[in-house]
Formats: C-alpha cells, sequence, structure tokens
C-alpha cells in the first residue's frame, strides 16, 4: 500500500464514493480514511477482506494446536483415529 495513494481524507470519500469503490474493488487494494488528520477507518476490497479473515481463522487454529501441543493435550493420530471410531461405534450401538 502507497500511503501517499491510499490515504484520503473523509472528504474527499464523501465526493468520490463510487470512484473509490471502483478503484478498490477486484484489485485488492485498501484505502485508509482520515477524519481531522487522523486514521479512522478502512475501506477494502471485499475479496481481500474475506481473505484475511480465513488466514486469521488459519494463524487462530494454529496457535490453538501449538497451545495444545505445550499443554500436552495431543496424542498420536492413530489414537485419534481410533477414539473417532470408537464413539461412532458407541452412538450406532445406541
Amino acid at each position: 500500500m502507497k500511503l501517499s495513494e491510499d490515504v484520503k481524507p473523509i472528504s474527499y470519500f464523501k465526493t468520490h464514493a463510487s470512484e473509490i469503490i471502483r478503484q478498490i474493488f477486484g484489485k485488492n487494494k485498501t484505502m485508509v480514511i482520515t477524519q481531522n488528520g487522523e486514521a479512522k477507518v478502512v475501506v477494502q476490497d471485499i475479496y481481500l477482506y474475506e481473505q484475511t479473515q480465513e488466514s486469521l481463522a488459519m494463524l487462530k487454529i494454529l496457535a490453538m494446536s501449538s497451545q495444545s501441543l505445550r499443554e500436552g493435550k495431543s496424542m498420536p493420530v492413530k489414537d485419534s483415529f481410533g477414539a473417532i471410531r470408537e464413539r461412532i461405534m458407541e452412538d450406532h450401538a445406541s
């Protein structure tokens, strides 16, 4: 992101909203909107936003996995699948 091009005051955003959307949509762009000289909001292509959210979710899963490993809350894959099979068999038996 080039700050010189991608930071605009809210007054610019108000008068050029349609143009800004055309510039951002489908181009993986992000624009920072300022108010009184301070960054206040970010306008972002929806697909880039979704990609960012998916990446954050994956990072959260990895962090949770790492924490589980550190806490000793893990088991070998073979044992995990065995436990799953046992649960399935118990559910089918009842």
